[in-house]
């Protein structure tokens, strides 16, 4: 390497340091990433093919190929706007803290305590339902394909209770959590390898999987059909289409994870930005080709959805398997496809526990949370250990909600959805309102744009708060018809703001600085 790239390299690493100098903060964590690197954490969390095949089921009950297909253009339409708002404030503000901390430097001086502290408890918790969210939807799948090896839920195959479910859940979380205990150099090779898998598995699959199928739906039932037999008791076809929406949402979150690395990324309040922008443009491009693909075979939907088919209800897995054994008489290949999709799941569910671990200890270290001091630490080798495990357990925890309830349990995609947006929404809606005048943006900016693609992005997500937190079937009778979500979200913004009112507002300010000088 020649002598003037290094010192290139050496000024870049000084200008990173000195500009979270200036926003009070010592380098403590170990910058090390590319652009590359930011941008694969947040393609490997938002992983197309563990957002689409795990709520795929709820898209082709409420709505069907219209509401996936076209739904998605939609919101990934809305979508944009909100990342792009994100990217515009991380450029201006490059600390892992994100949202929390952006809430604080918009929202004004009054404000900007009870702005950060609801911010970053929206944030944390949308996060931890992520993580649960992610790695109970593995543990399913690998039920699903056990069920399919053995014989099948009509051939006597083997279906796991939902206490073995949980071991293989725990299970999952512990490599999560020993893989996230590993230097930043380990998880940037993770991460690398999650972006690699995702690209190459939406290839290998979208072309393998029409190629297989011996029956294909037309492009007019991809592109048009609308199913409104969803066994919901839902009959109003923009309802119901709302409803659908939740499987486009769901698939792209985690792009914030950029924003979180952003202390370990270098010339940060570039390849910051850039790493949200390019994840949420490649992974709508390569999530869309993926739906098409996916929904050229569901040709039967009823028999699809139905919990009586050798999947036990799964639709994408008793569609490949289908396909394959009316092509080869096995359903081997099938198994191999699922095989490939639960690999993708795990590369995301340790991304998440990345980007769990790093929002909790900026958290911790501005006191935010409980037992801050013990949450805000580093090993020797520069990886906030404490609050990795801390990740672990509480995804744990949330996950025993499955033994009282699947429906409350399956509200945790929802509330991982929301929680995430709510998040998001927030320091992007202080800086089109009360920041919109002393915003000073960094070198990756909107310009006269900034402030209606902000407001696109907030009215979006208001928008979809609301839709998510109907009713998702008719009568509403039961605890296995009831939607959780609200409470669930609800129970989140009570708590947050009581504890600020009742304790927090009397010793949390907001991000505390831990250098003598800053912005």
């Amino acid at each position: 390497m020649s002598r003037s790239v290094v010192v290139a390299m050496d000024a870049a690493a000084d200008a990173d340091q000195a500009r979270l100098h200036q926003l009070g903060y010592r380098q403590e964590l170990k910058r090390g990433l590319s652009l590359v690197s930011n941008f694969a954490f947040s393609f490997s969390i938002i992983s197309v093919l563990t957002g689409v095949t795990t709520t795929y089921s709820t898209g082709l009950r409420y709505g069907g190929p219209v509401s996936m297909t076209l739904g998605w253009l939609v919101v990934s339409a809305f979508n944009g706007c909100v990342a792009l708002s994100m990217a515009e404030i991380c450029s201006a503000y490059p600390t892992s803290g994100g949202l929390y901390y952006w809430s604080a430097k918009l929202a004004g001086k009054e404000w900007a305590p009870l702005a950060s502290w609801v911010t970053g408890w929206f944030n944390i918790v949308g996060q931890w339902a992520c993580t649960t969210s992610v790695d109970f939807s593995l543990a399913q799948l690998l039920q699903v394909i056990i069920l399919l090896a053995t014989g099948g839920a009509n051939g006597g195959g083997y279906m796991a209770s939902k206490y073995v479910v949980l071991a293989i859940y725990c299970s999952i979380l512990i490599m999560h959590g020993l893989i996230n205990s590993l230097p930043i150099q380990w998880l940037s090779w993770f991460g690398h390898l999650g972006a690699f898998w995702n690209v190459a598995g939406v290839f290998a699959l979208t072309i393998l999987i029409p190629a297989v199928a011996k029956e294909r739906a037309r492009p007019e039932f991809i592109f048009t059909h609308f199913n409104t037999e969803n066994g919901m008791g839902i009959h109003d076809k923009a309802y119901i289409l709302a409803v659908g929406l939740l499987m486009s949402q769901y698939s792209v979150i985690g792009y914030d994870t950029s924003a979180h690395m952003i202390e370990e990324t270098k010339n940060a309040d570039w390849n910051g930005p850039i790493g949200i922008i390019t994840s949420v443009a490649l992974s709508t491009m390569f999530g869309w080709i993926y739906l098409v693909a996916l929904t050229s075979i569901m040709v039967d939907i009823p028999y699809l959805l139905s919990p009586d088919n050798d999947a036990g209800g799964y639709a994408i897995a008793q569609a490949l398997y289908t396909s394959f054994h009316r092509r080869y008489g096995t359903g081997a290949g099938a198994l191999a496809c699922l095989g490939v999709i639960a690999v993708a799941i795990f590369l995301c569910g340790s991304a998440c526990i990345t980007s769990n671990s790093r929002m909790g200890y900026a958290f911790s270290r501005d006191g935010a949370m409980p037992l801050s001091r013990v949450w805000y630490r580093v090993n020797r080798h520069e990886v906030p250990l404490n609050v990795v495990w801390l990740s672990v357990a509480v995804a744990f925890v949330m996950a025993l909600t499955s033994l009282g309830s699947q429906v409350a349990f399956q509200a945790m995609s929802s509330i991982a959805t929301l929680g995430m947006y709510i998040a998001y929404a927030l320091p992007v809606f202080f800086r089109v309102t009360t920041a919109r005048r002393s915003f000073v943006p960094g070198p990756f900016h909107l310009g006269k744009y900034g402030v209606l693609v902000g407001w696109a992005g907030v009215v979006w997500v208001a928008t979809v708060t609301v839709l998510f937190s109907l009713p998702v079937a008719y009568p509403v009778a039961n605890k296995e018809t009831f939607n959780y979500t609200p409470v669930a979200v609800g129970g989140v913004l009570l708590l947050s703001v009581s504890a600020w009112v009742l304790r927090a507002r009397f010793w949390f300010h907001g991000p505390i600085t831990n250098v003598d000088t800053h912005c």
